[in-house]
């Protein structure tokens, strides 16, 4: 198990995490390969996706330290425990539940709940979140992430729910420490096509906005 600090300095370093959502769990692996190919290496799995657990217990056990694993769309600290015994190394919320954050910071895992309203980004940060989870971002865009970072420059936020490739070193020049992106990443149209050379080919473009917005 990796420890907090080091899941978090991870998820920094890396910018994105890549929301990973399926019908067919079959193919995640597929997609971990390809995303990992072309540098984007933090993914999360969603709770939504069938046999979720198995997918994280898997994931970690295939790839190792080679990815870093979280688990999406958790709603409750019972669901934050399993997915952490599975394997997961971060949690990601799309609300702030304080009992999911009590787990996540009991086992040493990373936790960002989400929030969008200033108060609630606030709140959620007093609780014990590493990241903010801005959600969803869409209507705000990158300016919001900068008003909101005025008078609290000392919270880390991820905007999730309308990043995408056009948009998300804009994020990161915003002020936000990483982006959450889903769809916009991992289309399942394209994985219903099998094209998972333009995934790798989306992540490439990804990785190389996010390097330039912090040069």
């Amino acid at each position: 198990m990796t420890q907090g600090t080091d899941i978090l300095s991870r998820l920094i370093d890396a910018g994105v995490v890549a929301i990973v959502r399926t019908d067919d769990p079959s193919q995640l692996m597929q997609v971990a390969e390809a995303l990992k190919a072309g540098g984007v290496d933090t993914f999360e799995v969603t709770m939504t996706v069938p046999g979720a657990l198995d997918v994280i217990r898997e994931a970690t056990q295939r790839f190792g330290s080679e990815i870093l694993v979280g688990a999406g769309t958790v709603l409750d600290g019972e669901t934050a425990r399993a997915a952490i015994l599975a394997g997961a190394e971060f949690i990601v919320s799309p609300c702030s539940n304080p009992a999911l954050i009590t787990v996540a910071r009991r086992y040493g895992k990373v936790v960002a709940p989400g929030a969008l309203s200033p108060t609630e980004i606030l709140t959620a940060w007093e609780a014990g979140a590493d990241i903010v989870k801005v959600f969803p971002i869409r209507q705000g865009g990158p300016r919001y992430v900068r008003d909101v970072l005025a008078p609290l420059p000392q919270i880390r936020l991820m905007p999730t729910g309308g990043v995408n490739l056009e948009n998300a070193a804009d994020f990161i020049r915003a002020g936000a420490v990483a982006v959450g992106m889903g769809s916009a990443l991992v289309d399942k149209q394209l994985l219903a096509e099998g094209r998972f050379d333009e995934l790798t080919n989306r992540a490439h473009r990804l990785v190389d906005s996010i390097r330039e917005a912090r040069s």
